[in-house]
């Protein structure tokens, strides 16, 4: 039977099969914060990336490119969270957004999210909670513990409240890992540290108390061993017994002995803790009472993170192979194995009612009997209510507790039953029968409804049915809850909430009869009996047949009630509820037509029989309604024309429904029947319709009938938004022959759309009363000349004079055009003219009156104006030009007038006299028009005078330009005769700058010579004289030297700085010179002429400071440095000292320099002249002065200088300087390379610089003063970060020795750390391999064991690597080491001791080989050692393939207790060979498990009897009887053939064998079987025999024996028939003597 086990462990996944990189499965690279997904980081080539593995989606990893230092998944959604240096970030992946960023100020060590929307951060110093809400910053909960100061972090937890928050951080000390946490209490803010190394926080309910209690449980492995504590944290709740805290022992087996918890997980629902440990064992701890349920190992490797397992509440966790493994308590079988196993039945029965776990079923009933027989009933009755699954809840159970007595002053049993059940939870069926029938019993409903609230009672029918007699009410809440629908809808309608019904029904899914419910409520209550129907017609489909629910309404004659219900009912207008549409408006149209009226005004209903309803309406005199429902014409005739009876707006309405034939005959008909009355309604369709319907059709309609008044209003009504002008062309007929005159007067004005043409030829044939339309017309569209013409020759002037004086006096030249072609009076002419006041064109009258040579008409007319003040231009132009065409002084009019129009009168003057209209272009500054006269009438002198008065560049820059062919005449005439005659400095100004900007440059110095040079007001001017100069340098530079010498009022900096941009440096130099601005003469020399030789001499000449600063710049540019220096020194000059110092050090002006340097330090005390000073000192070697310069005050910068002169090799200078400011670090450098070590130590010693003692190290190594750098290696070794350096400058120069001498003597330093004996081992395995293992053993626990390890393998130096192998605990690799170089690294107590530790199973079937091949004699002694773990079967196939099984037999003897097949068949078998019967017999009778058969087959066959005697054995055994007893025949062995023919207990191979014998002669074994097989045989085949083989003295004892038996049968057959008799006639006496007497 296969063990029992109380857990269940699955592997879910293996990531490596789902692409995951063994080498990214670890706890830096892998994270798991749920059993939801599973988050690693990984590099494939060089591009990082995250892969997200949803444990619900194994086979589709989700791989996304990102670069992070650690990647966490959230525990329930796809929203991760990243870290990349000291940046936060967290992602919705679904989503594909940003939620949050944050940048720490401190490295986040370790971070875990606590639960779905905060994040648990950990820094060196400190713990922070970062929430997702909001835009919250992470918030600091507690400052870490200085007992975890070096732990590296590797969990945090909170309790469900978040009040206890736990830290927790490992480190190695002592060759073990110690487990430090630090708890600290949010409520009162204090932390606590504990040793420990795996924890977790559980929420408990205890027996007997009412809420949780918070438990802290952690594991800690300490130097005595392993303990599990659990403790209740903070204070108890109000009214908890507290929790009694507790320490149990941790086993860890003798193998494990370096082991240590590393996760704790807690079961809510099994209350159950889970510790795992580094070495892969998972225990189990009852969390009540903290006992061990079980311990095993899960996995060969580490378990490195774990999550709750929320599925089974078990634990899963991820180990280094890459295996998810879960491990959950198996609920079927963990309270057998506890009952069983660990022989612990109170355990067994604590977990299993705590739990409701099955297994304890016979513990209970044993208890509760026990209990019950004894007469405690109380805890009997605590032991029922516990008992998982209900097991003793039953009807036997309170059967039992009714039939005890109850005792006097106590509660009967039953109650106290009841009592402790009510207080657990609730009651089942027969419970809650048996207690509500007492209480009912008693009145105490109130007990019910307490209970029912409480949820304390199971519902039943039953119970509704118990409760109902007492209580309707508390039965339907009864029923209710039992659901036992036709009981609750019986008792809605019995207390009349028939409301409740339909939702009820509808809730449960039950379907009652309604109509039935509904003639009941419709007997009793008409009004809930609506409210009824409408419930049941509420859904989509209704509940009941509407049809009949409307029968139920009319059977009672509930019109109104029908109505209101099939308007809820049908409000969905659904097809097929067309005929109940019909239904209910025929009822209404017969019994109430308002209603009905309603109904079919709101639209609702759409199905129904139109036809039908039409009919009705219209005999209900509803005709609106009739007519919305008719859809034949002639019906719809007969209804329209009653008008009186309609609507007009609804009317009008309708008619938008009808085609457009169907409207014109039903208009039409309306006309035909009474137009009178119906024309205002028909107006009214026709102005709604008339698009539709046509204006042609309905104009055609109204005209056919003569109504003009109709047409008027219906075209009135649309004429204002009708562009027809057919439609505006009617309107007017109509309007006039309505007598509408101002309709016709506002028509002709306002609209756009009439034909002008047509409109006008109609107004004049209808010779209308008044003609204001006619000129409304004619004025608009300009038929005024037809208008002027119509009015005259009809006597109609008066209109004339109404047009132009009311109507559009603007008109006027019009009018008196028009009457001048009529020949009109010119007296009649002037007086309209006279008359006229309002505005009008005068330009347009004079130009009326020009066209027609009538000018002269219009003189007394403008003169009169002109008197009265008119300023118009218009009245001063026509005056202008009668008087230049009478030549009557135009000139002096042209010239006094203000207000007459320039460019007119010009152009009219131009043909007539030139001089003229340039008088007039002049007065209006026509500039363009006066220089196209001039130019054309060659009047140039009056154009220059006008061009340099006028003073306008454009204009100049117009007539200047090349394409006028008139400039040269007209500059000719601006030299000779405008400049001269103009005084206005004005002028000459804009003349020049005209002439300038038309780029002129001849002409221009031909102007200023004229205006300079010549003798005039302007020759001392100053701008003009600069202006000529220049223009003389841009245009003719022979000239400029001579104005320079002859010109005296110019400027000359700024014309000599002009003069060098244009190269005349000469001229520059001459104009510096004659103004005696020294700097820039020599300035132009230096840098223009290029001439330091006359630059000199000009200094000389003039001796001025700042000549001589210049020449010292020019001269240091051009590297003379000495006659630099003079000059500067000449000046007095240091203001250039850092340019000086730059160029002298760059030319070795050494001497020079410190001349200047000395000057400049009096001129002015900076610290860089005092710096270069000392340099140059230095440079020079006059070291005396620079230490009396360097020990008096100064500002200079020392440090700087002894650097320059450091690297300049000056080092004696350098020595003073570093001495001088105590820069002990480079002085020592400084002396290194004077050759002074002994001083250069000291120095290094004085400056404590690690930088300093590796340079002066270095050099003295180079110098092989290997004393003095193994002091100075001393202090370089104890930082980590400059070793490597060291060693590899030691190593590069074959110093092996003394390298190794250093690290020797550094390992005593308190500051030695793992970098030095790491190094110092790889070191010995290069160079002193003899000392690397003694180094190992003292050691190893200080070095860097994977390097190490590296380096041994390297240097072959394999015992070595095999004790790093197995002090890294990598006991695969030691084991393999040993088996490839078994020479050097084998140790066969070792190797038996490391191979019991390796992970990998298949190197001890690689061990086995290796043993066979190297040391075969010590293979029993290995294999003893890897029993607990050996497959024997794989074992045993191995050495028979390699045909070494003999080898093994001690193995075989020692295991075969574990009754293996394949131990077996091989022991056998050997046995066989060997030829060991007697091994070969104990063997087989000790070990059943192999094939009984096969080897009795083989073994048949063989040549010794023994061996084929215990084939028989095997037959026997196998109850092949006849193959044994055959076999034994064979072999002659008679009595073990009647000794299994005995056995066999069949007749027929006993008789057989008794055969065998007669025919074998052998009648003493015959004899013999006879009684081995006494009870088989039959005597009359034994005396048959006998009889025929003559031996019946062989065969008479058994036949004597024979009789002798039946002879004994006979006799008690007699005896027993004897008693049978007598009892018989003893019974016959009695029924005699009974019938005798009765």
């Amino acid at each position: 039977m296969a063990q029992i086990l109380p857990i269940r462990f699955q592997e879910h996944l293996q990531l490596q099969n789902v692409g995951i990189n063994a080498a990214n499965i670890g706890f830096s690279t892998l994270t798991m914060e749920s059993d939801k997904f599973i988050c690693v980081r990984e590099k494939v080539g060089d591009t990082a990336q995250v892969v997200i593995i949803d444990m619900n989606d194994t086979a589709n990893p989700i791989r996304r490119p990102i670069s992070a230092d650690s990647a966490i998944m959230n525990p329930t959604s796809k929203v991760i969270a990243l870290k990349a240096a000291k940046t936060l970030q967290i992602f919705n992946i679904e989503m594909k957004s940003k939620m949050k960023a944050h940048t720490m100020t401190e490295d986040v060590t370790f971070w875990k999210w606590i639960n779905v929307n905060t994040v648990a951060l950990a820094t060196d110093v400190a713990v922070y909670h970062w929430s997702m809400e909001g835009d919250s910053q992470p918030l600091k909960m507690f400052d870490r513990h200085s007992s975890l100061t070096g732990c590296q972090i590797i969990n945090y937890r909170v309790d469900a409240n978040q009040k206890w928050l736990l830290l927790i951080g490992i480190s190695a000390q002592q060759n073990r890992v110690v487990g430090a946490m630090q708890l600290y209490s949010v409520e009162r803010k204090v932390s606590q540290p504990i040793e420990g190394h795996a924890a977790a926080f559980a929420q408990f309910k205890m027996p007997g108390n009412a809420q949780q209690s918070t438990l802290f449980c952690f594991g800690v492995r300490g130097a005595q061993g392993g303990k599990l504590h659990l403790i209740e944290v903070g204070q108890p709740p109000q009214g908890n017994q507290p929790f009694q805290k507790k320490a149990v022992d941790v086993f860890f087996p003798p193998e494990a002995q370096n082991d240590f918890p590393v996760a704790m997980q807690v079961s809510s629902k099994h209350d159950v803790i889970y510790l795992i440990t580094k070495y892969g064992y998972v225990h189990l701890y009852d969390l009540e009472t903290g006992t061990c349920i079980y311990m095993n190992r899960i996995s060969g490797d580490t378990i490195f993170v774990t999550a709750p397992y929320e599925a089974t509440a078990g634990i899963i966790g991820v180990n280094r192979k890459g295996q998810v493994l879960s491990v959950t308590v198996e609920e079927e079988t963990i309270i057998q194995y506890i009952t069983n196993t660990l022989q612990n039945p109170d355990l067994a029965l604590r977990i299993a009612s705590r739990n409701n776990l099955p297994g304890a079923e016979d513990l209970f009933v044993r208890k509760f009997n026990n209990l019950f027989q004894s007469g405690q009933y109380s805890e009997a009755a605590k032991v029922a209510a516990g008992a998982p699954k209900g097991i003793l809840r039953t009807p036997q159970t309170i059967q039992r507790f009714q039939q005890c007595p109850a005792q006097t002053g106590q509660t009967s049993p039953l109650l106290q039953y009841f009592g402790i059940l009510l207080d657990q939870g609730q009651l089942n069926k027969y419970e809650s029968l048996e207690l509500c029938r007492p209480v009912l019993q008693q009145g105490r409903k109130q007990l019910l409804e307490k209970w029912l609230k409480e949820d304390k009672l199971e519902c039943s029918e039953e119970l509704g049915d118990l409760v109902k007699n007492a209580d309707p009410t508390l039965a339907l809440s009864v029923y209710l809850r039992a659901n036992v629908p036709n009981k609750v809808i019986q008792c809605f309608a019995e207390t009349g909430q028939f409301q409740k019904i339909v939702l009820y029904a509808k809730k449960v899914g039950f379907t009652p009869d309604y109509i039935f419910l509904l003639r009941n409520i419709m007997r009793i209550n008409p009004d809930q009996g609506t409210q009824f129907a409408q419930m049941l017609v509420q859904d989509e489909e209704p509940l009941a047949d509407i049809n009949q629910i409307v029968d139920v309404f009319m059977e009672t004659n509930m019109i109104q009630q029908c109505t209101a219900f099939l308007l809820d009912a049908l409000k969905n207008n659904r097809p097929g509820e067309a005929a109940l549409q019909t239904r209910l408006l025929e009822m209404n149209l017969m019994h109430a037509p308002q209603v009905a009226d309603a109904i079919l005004g709101n639209q609702m209903f759409t199905h129904y029989d139109r036809a039908h309803i039409a009919q009705l309406c219209e005999k209900a005199g509803l005709l609106q309604r009739a007519l919305e429902h008719y859809t034949d014409l002639y019906d719809i005739k007969r209804a329209v024309v009653h008008t009186h009876l309609l609507n007009p707006e609804w009317l009008v309405n309708y008619f938008g429904s009808l085609s457009v034939e169907d409207s014109l005959e039903c208009l039409k008909a309306m006309l035909t029947a009474n137009i009178r009355q119906n024309l205002q309604v028909c107006v009214q369709i026709a102005t709604k319709y008339h698009e539709q319907l046509s204006t042609t059709a309905l104009v055609e309609i109204f005209e056919s009938f003569k109504s003009f008044e109709g047409l008027f209003y219906f075209l009135g009504s649309i004429v204002n938004f009708s562009q027809d002008s057919d439609v505006h062309f009617k309107y007017i007929q109509a309007a006039c022959k309505t007598g509408q005159i101002k309709e016709v007067e506002r028509i002709c004005r306002e609209s756009s759309c009439y034909d002008p043409e047509r409109v006008k030829n109609f107004l004049k044939e209808a010779k209308l009363t008044d003609q204001l339309p006619l000129i409304i017309v004619c004025d608009r569209f300009d038929f005024v000349h037809d208008l002027v013409l119509y009015l005259y020759r009809n006597n109609l002037q008066k209109y004339i004079e109404i047009y132009v004086q009311k109507v559009n006096p603007s008109r006027l030249a019009v009018v008196i055009g028009g009457l001048l072609d009529v020949d009109c009076s010119e007296d009649v002419i002037k007086q309209l003219i006279m008359v006229v006041k309002g505005q009008f064109s005068t330009d347009e009258l004079v130009a009326e009156v020009e066209k027609r040579n009538r000018l002269k008409l219009l003189l007394p007319w403008l003169e009169t104006r002109i008197h009265d003040g008119e300023t118009e231009p218009a009245t001063h132009n026509a005056l202008a030009k009668i008087y230049i065409d009478s030549n009557n002084n135009p000139e002096r009019f042209l010239r006094e007038n203000q207000f007459y129009d320039s460019k007119v009168v010009g152009k009219y003057c131009e043909k007539r006299d030139p001089h003229l209209a340039c008088v007039a272009y002049e007065r209006g500054q026509c500039d363009y028009e006066l220089i196209s006269v001039c130019n054309e009438n060659s009047l140039f002198k009056s154009e220059a005078r006008y061009l340099v008065r006028r003073r306008d560049v454009e204009l100049w820059a117009h007539v200047l330009r090349d394409e006028n062919e008139y400039k040269r005449q007209l500059i000719d005439q601006v030299v000779q005769t405008a400049l001269s005659e103009t005084q206005d400095p004005e002028d000459i100004s804009v003349t020049v700058k005209a002439f300038m900007t038309a780029d002129l440059p001849n002409e221009l110095i031909e102007l200023l010579e004229k205006i300079v040079l010549d003798s005039s007001v302007f020759s001392d001017h100053r701008n003009l004289q600069n202006l000529l100069i220049l223009t003389a340098i841009k245009a003719d530079r022979s000239r400029v030297m001579e104005y320079i010498n002859r010109l005296d009022n110019y400027d000359a900096p700024d014309i000599a700085n002009i003069a060098i941009g244009s190269e005349l440096y000469e001229e520059a130099f001459a104009i510096f010179k004659k103004f005696e601005v020294n700097t820039s003469a020599i300035q132009v020399l230096i840098e223009h002429v290029n001439n330091l030789d006359r630059a000199y001499e000009f200094a000389e000449r003039c001796n001025d400071p700042a000549v001589w600063s210049q020449l010292a710049r020019a001269q240091l540019t051009a590297s003379l440095v000495k006659e630099a220096i003079d000059s500067y020194i000449k000046a007095d000059d240091p203001s250039q000292y850092m340019e000086v110092t730059e160029v002298a050090s760059r030319n070795e002006n050494w001497e020079d320099l410190v001349k200047y340097l000395q000057m400049a330090r009096k001129k002015a005390r900076e610290t860089f002249i005092e710096t270069e000073l000392i340099y140059a000192y230095c440079k020079t070697n006059r070291l005396a002065d620079l230490e009396e310069f360097i020990s008096g005050p100064n500002h200079a910068n020392i440090t700087q200088v002894a650097d320059r002169c450091f690297d300049n090799q000056m080092y004696e200078a350098a020595k003073l300087l570093y001495n001088n400011v105590s820069n002990f670090a480079r002085l020592a450098i400084t002396l290194v390379h004077l050759g002074e070590y002994q001083g250069a130590v000291d120095g290094a010693r004085k400056a404590n610089s690690t930088r300093t003692w590796k340079e002066v190290c270095f050099a003295c190594v180079n110098n092989e003063e290997f004393r003095l750098a193994q002091m100075c290696g001393l202090h370089i070794v104890v930082h980590a970060d400059e070793l490597e350096e060291l060693i590899n400058y030691y190593q590069d120069r074959g110093y092996f020795e003394e390298l190794i001498s250093l690290l020797e003597a550094a390992l005593g330093l308190e500051r030695a750390h793992m970098g030095m004996f790491t190094e110092l081992a790889i070191l010995y395995s290069k160079y002193k391999p003899e000392k690397m293992r003694e180094h190992l053993e003292l050691f190893w626990s200080r070095v860097n064991i994977p390097k190490v390890l590296r380096a041994a393998e390297q240097a072959h130096l394999w015992s070595e690597l095999v004790f790093l192998y197995d002090k890294y605990e990598e006991y695969d690799n030691a084991i393999i080491t040993m088996m490839i170089h078994p020479s050097e690294a084998w140790r066969e107590n070792h190797f038996k001791d490391v191979i019991t530790k390796v992970a990998n199973i298949e190197l001890y079937y690689k061990a086995m080989q290796f043993y066979i091949d190297f040391k075969p004699l010590l293979l029993n002694d290995l294999l003893l050692v890897l029993t607990p773990r050996l497959d024997h079967t794989r074992a045993v196939n191995f050495f028979l393939k390699s045909g070494h099984i003999a080898l093994v037999k001690p193995y075989l003897r020692a295991v075969q207790s574990h009754n293996n097949k394949a131990i077996n068949e091989a022991l056998n078998n050997m046995l066989i060979d060997e030829e060991d019967y007697q091994g070969l017999r104990a063997s087989i009778d000790a070990f059943d498990n192999f094939d009984n058969i096969a080897l009795a087959q083989k073994m048949e066959k063989h040549e010794l009897i023994e061996f084929r005697r215990i084939a028989a054995y095997l037959y026997k055994g196998n109850n092949r009887w006849k193959q044994s007893v055959d076999l034994c025949k064979k072999d002659r062995l008679f009595k073990d053939a009647m000794q299994y023919a005995s056995e066999s207990r069949m007749i027929d191979i006993a008789e057989e064998l008794i055969a065998w014998f007669l025919d074998e002669k052998n009648f003493e074994c015959f004899a013999a079987c006879l009684f081995q097989c006494y009870d088989l045989l039959r005597p009359d085949v034994i005396l048959e025999l006998s009889w025929r083989h003559n031996i019946m003295d062989f065969a008479m004892p058994y036949m004597i024996q024979v009789m002798r038996e039946y002879t004994t049968k006979v006799d008690k057959l007699e005896q027993s028939e004897a008693v049978r008799s007598e009892e018989e006639s003893t019974q016959r006496q009695r029924l005699l003597y009974l019938v005798s007497h009765s």
